[in-house]
């Protein structure tokens, strides 16, 4: 049976693949993830949303609450926010302004 997560999720993913330069497949290790150009722009992990925002974005969301900062492994990533899935309302707008914050870095 899926999550509320995984339904929020897939929708979000589906409609995602079906833009230019968008893949699925993984984020960090085998967690589902959205990539524009080969990228990882977000991602569920543990059914929440990951996503990769500038660092100010992510210390806004972190002190309003609900986001908190992602880590993988020991390494907490100052530009990675992690929503729980009773934030999903959110998680489209998200998604889209991490895949446009993506496209505008620097490789």
């Amino acid at each position: 049976m899926t999550t509320a997560a995984e339904r929020a999720w897939t929708k979000i993913a589906e409609a995602e693949q079906g833009q230019p330069g968008v893949s699925g497949g993984t984020g960090f290790g085998r967690s589902a993830g959205l990539r524009i150009d080969g990228r990882i722009y977000a991602m569920l992990v543990d059914g929440e949303l990951v996503v990769k925002l500038p660092k100010d974005r992510v210390d806004t969301l972190v002190a309003k609450g609900g986001a908190k900062r992602f880590g993988h492994g020991a390494r907490v990533m100052k530009e990675w926010a992690t929503l729980p899935s009773g934030t999903s309302r959110r998680w489209k707008t998200l998604v889209a302004e991490a895949k446009a914050f993506v496209v505008t870095t620097d490789r």
